[in-house]
């Protein structure tokens, strides 16, 4: 049986290719939809409404208009970060 821990990654993994499709990368359409459906409340209750324009204006982020897991994952870090700093 997988840890909490284990089973948060399995969900991560599990949404980003549920968006990325057979592609293997979300296009911004992709991670805008995927933001708006898996982070409702972080995106209406957040305090900083800049907070989520500057983590998606992050080069490393959508540089070619493609994000892949790797980046994806260190988008969802970023929203940790900044769900933490403005809760």
């Amino acid at each position: 049986m997988p840890s909490r821990m284990e089973h948060a990654m399995e969900i991560v993994m599990f949404t980003f290719h549920k968006f990325a499709g057979n592609k293997g990368y979300l296009t911004k359409e992709d991670l805008r939809l995927l933001m708006e459906k898996g982070f409702p409340g972080f995106l209406e209750n957040q305090k900083d409404p800049l907070a989520v324009n500057n983590i998606m204006k992050d080069p490393e982020q959508c540089r070619d208009g493609k994000v892949g897991f790797q980046s994806f994952f260190s988008l969802i870090a970023g929203f940790t970060i900044a769900h933490k700093t403005i809760s």
